[in-house]
Order: structure tokens, then sequence, then C-alpha cells
């Protein structure tokens, strides 16, 4: 049985750069299912699974995602879903969900034959959980590296701008959620982010980091040490929503609680709380520094100011650009909200689900307003507090 293993096939290829995948496939046949990846070129792929949930997890040389059609979402036969995308520099990746445990019974490359460009063959078998914690050996594969960095400073910022870090959530092979036209959250939480960071630095005001500035996987934990390690004075974390029923719409914001506000609050902390488990990242590997982080006593300053922001100050502003949710401030435990010395709030800028909100979050007339409307309230809170505090 082979589950966590290393393939390595000898490359007559271009550089890594060059290498696009052309089409995926997956066969359904009794007993097995069969995963084909269609390439320009012959690859050097790592393959290994990760358990609870059960996943296959492939790694190629960064690749450009030639297809002839989106293909992330549903799967087939042992596959229950298969997504795909950057998951680091140098690095992309497939991860394949399982509908129960599966092996890897064979895997092979296909060279060009009859007008078919090279192939990656994975053929997967049913198996049981035991067999499949038991063929697992560790791996540093899965684990992942800093994407990009921030340098701590290293000395207390005198009369400096206030540092402000934008976050666009999910990316890369976290698609976040799927609209109703199939648009990905994640492009969306991009757009705006760079929207927003575009308005912030042509104010003058402030210094300005992003996590990710292109399709590219962030875990969550990183997305705290970027925000830290640049001395942010507020963090947004940019995403938009679903829910299944689709009249559902509205701009909503979200501040750290160890108590949920309310059952779908809790809820989409707990989606949200699973990016790095869709990216493929074995969480066995990180210590308990981001992901049991408790809520204390002493962020209460820290909470203070993100109510603040997001309650009294982000709510009024955004009103007249966009449609509230009812009751538009909520909290739960997200865990990208966990820097206990950064106010961070986490925006929800409506509903792909809905399919009239989700027509109108692409348009850039409603990018450019609304994000118009953040960087407004940003102001404000800047305003205040430092007024406040002389």
């Amino acid at each position: 049985m082979v589950v966590a293993f290393v393939m390595v096939v000898t490359p007559e290829s271009a550089a890594a750069q060059d290498l696009k995948v052309q089409d995926i496939r997956i066969g359904v046949h009794a007993g097995s299912t069969r995963f084909v990846v269609e390439l320009n070129d012959s690859v050097e792929p790592r393959i290994f699974g990760l358990p609870d949930p059960f996943r296959v997890v492939i790694d190629l040389p960064e690749v450009d995602f030639d297809l002839p059609e989106e293909r992330i979402g549903d799967g087939a036969g042992l596959i229950s879903k298969l997504r795909y995308g950057l998951f680091r520099p140098g690095t992309s990746r497939f991860v394949l969900d399982l509908a129960s445990p599966a092996k890897v019974t064979k895997q092979f490359i296909l060279k060009p034959d009859g007008g078919k460009p090279w192939r990656l063959v994975l053929d997967i078998a049913p198996t049981t959980r035991a067999d499949f914690i038991a063929s697992m050996r560790p791996s540093a594969a899965d684990t992942p590296k800093p994407v990009l960095a921030v340098p701590i400073p290293t000395t207390p910022r005198q009369n400096a701008r206030p540092v402000v870090v934008v976050d666009a959530g999910h990316g890369g092979v976290d698609p976040g959620a799927i609209g109703v036209s199939g648009v990905y959250e994640k492009k969306i939480a991009l757009d705006y982010a760079r929207e927003v960071v575009r308005l912030l630095k042509a104010s003058g005001k402030y210094e300005v980091v992003m996590t990710r500035n292109r399709d590219i996987f962030l875990p969550l934990r990183e997305r705290v040490r970027i925000s830290r390690a640049a001395g942010a004075d507020l963090f947004l974390s940019m995403h938009a929503n679903t829910h299944p029923k689709r009249s559902t719409r509205g701009f909503s914001v979200y501040t750290l609680s160890d108590r949920a506000s309310d059952k779908e609050a809790a809820a989409l902390a707990a989606l949200e709380n699973k990016s790095d488990v869709i990216g493929g990242v074995n969480l066995g590997n990180y210590s308990d520094d981001v992901q049991n982080i408790l809520i204390d006593f002493a962020q209460a300053k820290t909470n203070e100011l993100s109510v603040k922001f997001a309650r009294d100050i982000l709510v009024g502003q955004v009103k007249t650009s966009a449609s509230l949710l009812t009751r538009p401030w909520r909290s739960a435990g997200f865990a990208v909200l966990k820097a206990p010395d950064v106010p961070s709030v986490l925006v929800e800028l409506g509903y792909i689900s809905n399919p009239r909100e989700e027509r109108l979050l692409v348009t850039r007339k409603h990018r450019q307003e609304l994000s118009a409307a953040i960087v407004e309230a940003v102001d404000e809170y800047f305003k205040t507090t430092q007024s406040a505090a002389l």
C-alpha cells in the first residue's frame, strides 16, 4: 500500500515556469478511481496522504493551470472534491478530498503518444483507516513555508504613519466560497483588497502591507504573523460570504470573541478556520501558538478597538455604499483575527450565493465605492483613536 510517499520521475523538460496543466480527468472503474493530469511536459511530483479528513495531496513545480474550463469542485468515485492552485512560490498543489480512506495503488508518467500529451496518472483504491494511518510516514513536504516575509521592526517607530495590513482571504489551492455563477471568493477578496490598498496608499496617511498580492495559498498563522511582524495598527481581512438561502444578502463585519454572537457567526468561523485543511496543510506540524490560542483578558484593549472600528465606525460608513446584513456586526473565534496586539476585523463584502449581489460585487463601480467607504472608515478610526491618545 502507498499513501505517503515521494515519487520522482526524471524530467525531460523545459524550465519549471513553462509547465502547463492542460486538463484534468477523473475516471471511475470497478473498485478504483483514476486521476489523470495532462501536462505539456514531464514533472517530478511529490504525493502524500493526510488524514482527518482523508486527502491525497499532489505537489508539482509551479505550473500554469491552462485548462479548458475550471475543474474545482465535485469529484467522482473515491474523490469527493478536487482543488488546485499555487500553494507557495515554486509549488503548485492538487488536493483530492477522499470520500473514504483510500490508497494510491499505482502512479506513473505516460509520455506523449497518439496526439496525447504528457500524463501523470494515479490509481486510487479503497482501504481501511488503520491502513491509511499506518502507511503514512513523517514528512515535512506539506509544511508551509513563509510566503511574504515582512521584516520585524527592530526599533520603535517614532512619529510614524499608522500601519494597516490588508489581507485577501483564501487564495491559490483554497478557492473559498464559490458563487452562483462560478466566481471564486478568493478572486473577489483579492480584487477588493487591492483597491483598498490602492486608496490607502494614495492618501499618503498610512504604511500599507498586503498579506498576499496574487493568487497564492497563505496559511492562517502566516497571515497573523505578517500582521504582527509589520507592527500593524489595524488588520483588515477581506472575504465574501455564502448562504444556503439565496435571498440572503448584505455587508457584514466580524470581530474576535471566545463565544460566538450567534449560530451563523459560529458556523462562518468554523468554515473560515478550515482554510488550512482545504489547502492540504498537516496541522499536526503546527505548534499551538495560533490554532489553540485563547482569548485572554489581556486582549481586552485590542478587542475593544476592534469592536470600535467594526461596530461604531465601519458599519455606519458603508451603509450608503452597500446593503447591510441584519445585525451587520457579529463576532466569533476566527483564527485569522487572533493577533493579541493588533485590532483586527474580518470583512464579509456580501453574498456571492445571492445572484444579484454576486453580479454587483464583481463590478468595478461597486468595488471602488465600497472600498472607498472602507478607507473612509479607516480614516475615521485613526482620527478618533489618535485624538483620544492626546
